[in-house]
C-alpha cells in the first residue's frame, strides 16, 4: 500500500500546482501548495502513508459531518430533519439565492455552510462555547487524538473576516431557523471549521463512518449505525460542494471536503483515507487531492457504484 501511495502522490504532485489557496481567509492563505500528504487506515487497523501526512491542517468544512453526528445524538433523526434537508443545492457551499421563495429547510443540507451554521444550534450546552467543546471531544475520540485543539490564528482570522457567514446566519434568523445570538452561534462554528488535524487523523475519523460508528481496536458502538448510513449517504452527493456528482461518478465514495486543503473519503467497510494538498479547484476542492483519489479509487476498485 505505501509503494502504491507513494506512486501516486508523485503521478498527483503536478497537480500541487493548479488551483489556488483559499485567500478570504487571511491565514489559509499562507499555506503552501507544495505540501501534499496521504493517509489511508485500512480494515485490518493499519495506517498508511504517504508524503506530509503530519503536516497539520484546519478541517474547514470537514468539519460538517461531526456537526451533524452530534445534533443527530442530542436531537434526534426527526429534529435535525426539520432544519436542514439532505438534498443537494447545485449550489457553492456559501450560496444565499437557495429558492426564489422563502427559505425552507428542504432548500438546504448539512453540507454547505448555511445548513451546517443552522445545526449548530441543535448542539446540547448550557453556552456554544460548551456546545463546542463537546463537539471537539467527539471529534477527538473518532480520531483516536485527545490533542486535537483549534488553529488560534486561523479561527480569529475567520472571525474576523467571516461576514458572509454571518450573513447567511442573518438571513437563517430572518426565516425563522436560528434563534439564538448570531454572533455565539457564528463563534461556535468558526472554532469548529479551525480544528487542526493532519491526515492520518481525517483517515482515522473516516474509518470509523465506515465501520458504522465501531471502533475498531475497542469494538465499542460510538454511535448508531443507522447515523453512519445516513451520514455516508449526505456525503455521498452533497460532500463535494458543487462538484459531487463528477466525484461520484470518477472516485464513488462518500467525501467530505475542505477549503483548508483537505479532504476525508469513507469506503464503507474498508477504508478511511485522509488527504491534503492546499490548493483548490474553483468550487473549493483540492485539485491534487482529487487527481489521487480518482488513480486510489482505479488501482483498488474502491467505488461503491
Amino acid at each position: 500500500m505505501e509503494n502504491l501511495l507513494k506512486d501516486i502522490l508523485k503521478t498527483c504532485y503536478p497537480y500541487t500546482g493548479q488551483g489556488k489557496v483559499a485567500n478570504y481567509i487571511p491565514q489559509l492563505a499562507k499555506a503552501d501548495v507544495t505540501e501534499f500528504g496521504i493517509s489511508v487506515m485500512t480494515e485490518d487497523g493499519v495506517i498508511h502513508n504517504a508524503g506530509d501526512s503530519d503536516k497539520k491542517f484546519t478541517m474547514q468544512s470537514i468539519v460538517k459531518p461531526m456537526i451533524l453526528l452530534m445534533a443527530l445524538l442530542d436531537q434526534g433523526e426527526e429534529c435535525v430533519r426539520r432544519l436542514v434537508g439532505v438534498e443537494a443545492t447545485g449550489k457553492p457551499f456559501d450560496a444565499f439565492n437557495y429558492s426564489d421563495q422563502a427559505l425552507k429547510s428542504e432548500h438546504i443540507n448539512p453540507m454547505i455552510n448555511t445548513g451546517s451554521i443552522a445545526l449548530c444550534t441543535l448542539i446540547k450546552g448550557e453556552t456554544y462555547l460548551e456546545k463546542f467543546n463537546r463537539l471537539l471531544e467527539l471529534t477527538r475520540k473518532m480520531a483516536d487524538n485527545p490533542s486535537l485543539e483549534i488553529d488560534r490564528d486561523v479561527y480569529l482570522s475567520e472571525k474576523e473576516t467571516g461576514n458572509k457567514n454571518r450573513a447567511l446566519a442573518y438571513m437563517l434568523k430572518a426565516y425563522g431557523m436560528l434563534h439564538d445570538d448570531v454572533e455565539e452561534v457564528l463563534d461556535c462554528y468558526f472554532r469548529a471549521c479551525s480544528i487542526s488535524v493532519t491526515s492520518v487523523d481525517l483517515a482515522k475519523i473516516g474509518f470509523t463512518l465506515a465501520n458504522r460508528g465501531k471502533n475498531l481496536q475497542t469494538g465499542e458502538q460510538m454511535f448508531p449505525e443507522k447515523y453512519a448510513r445516513d451520514i455516508n449517504a449526505v456525503l455521498m452527493t452533497c460532500g463535494m460542494y458543487d462538484g459531487s456528482g463528477e466525484f461520484a461518478l470518477n472516485v464513488g465514495v462518500p467525501a467530505k471536503s475542505g477549503v483548508g486543503g483537505g479532504i476525508m473519503a469513507i469506503v464503507p467497510h474498508r477504508m478511511g483515507i485522509g488527504m491534503y494538498s492546499p490548493a483548490l479547484d474553483g468550487k473549493g476542492n483540492s485539485v491534487a487531492g482529487i487527481k489521487a483519489l480518482e488513480m486510489l479509487s482505479e488501482h483498488l476498485d474502491l467505488s461503491i457504484f
